[in-house]
């Protein structure tokens, strides 16, 4: 999928919400700048979160709970290892209660869970942002085609 703004980024994360569930987790992949933090924006609307949803890139979680589920937005560019994932008690947070969307796993593939889904966004010309989703392991297959709401080209 393509969009071609930062608003329709946040669109598609709306749209991507109703169909996410507790426990869910989303890995976001993508270099600086790809649009990561803009899609969980939209994520986070579409759960009804009313809190300002920020880069979580220093303080490496970001909790917001005013949705119809917890929104849990790590940010994990800074870690150097699980280790470090596990000792501040974050492990905690995948696959619980809520929403984890993970920026950067590729920091920790061990803390990795086998059932999620695998976000790549690529930058385009401008703002134009590709975006790929991939089910892994049992997590369900995700249809953003059919989804209600503003479509994306």
């Amino acid at each position: 999928m393509r969009t071609k703004s930062a608003q329709e980024t946040r669109r598609l994360g709306r749209r991507l919400a109703q169909q996410l569930r507790e426990g869910d987790v989303l890995l976001l992949r993508g270099p600086l700048g790809a649009g990561k933090s803009e899609l969980t924006r939209g994520i986070a609307e579409g759960l009804g979160i009313r809190e300002t949803v920020t880069s979580p890139s220093f303080t490496i979680l970001n909790v917001y709970e005013s949705g119809r589920v917890p929104l849990y937005h790590f940010d994990w560019y800074r870690l150097n290892s699980e280790e470090e994932l596990y000792e501040l008690g974050m492990d905690e947070y995948l696959g619980g209660d809520g929403i984890a969307a993970v920026e950067w796993p590729e920091q920790c593939p061990e803390a990795v869970p086998e059932s999620c889904l695998d976000i790549v966004l690529t930058p385009g010309e401008g703002e134009e942002r590709d975006i790929r989703w991939t089910s892994r392991g049992d997590f369900r297959r995700i249809d953003l085609e059919s989804a209600e709401g503003e479509r994306t080209e």
